[in-house]
């Protein structure tokens, strides 16, 4: 008595298993593309209206006249960084509130921007009520 097995090979190819495969790549790649951050700086902005949660250690101002400030006192922008350095050492979640007067070219608030990624400070750009 021979036994005989009753596996055949069909011609046919199901290729509902390979959609299946390829939602579930596509969904893989979605979701660690989401997790790579972007090369970009990130701000606190806040609402002009409302405040924001954090909680500023210094601050940083820039004047019409292109002049730096850590608080009040005048710094060149060579030396902001090694100031802000120094201020915020041994702080744990390091806060810089930034102030620009509007005249102020966007080319020196993203000066200040890149020390606070460099450096990975928080940065939070100060506003002016809105007047209704």
């Amino acid at each position: 008595m021979a036994i005989r097995s009753s596996n055949k090979v069909l011609p046919s190819f199901s290729m509902s298993s390979m959609t299946d495969l390829v939602f579930l790549l596509l969904i893989f790649f979605m979701i660690t593309s989401t997790l790579v951050s972007p090369n970009a700086l990130k701000l606190l902005l806040p609402q002009s209206n409302n405040q924001t949660q954090a909680k500023a250690i210094t601050s940083v101002s820039i004047d019409k006249n292109l002049r730096f400030y850590v608080e009040t006192a005048p710094v060149s922008l060579a030396d902001l960084e090694r100031q802000l350095q120094v201020k915020l050492m041994d702080a744990q979640d390091p806060t810089i509130s930034l102030h620009v007067d509007k005249t102020v070219p966007m080319e020196e608030v993203v000066k200040v921007m890149n020390i606070a990624a460099r450096n990975k400070y928080k940065l939070i750009l100060a506003t002016a009520p809105e007047r209704k």
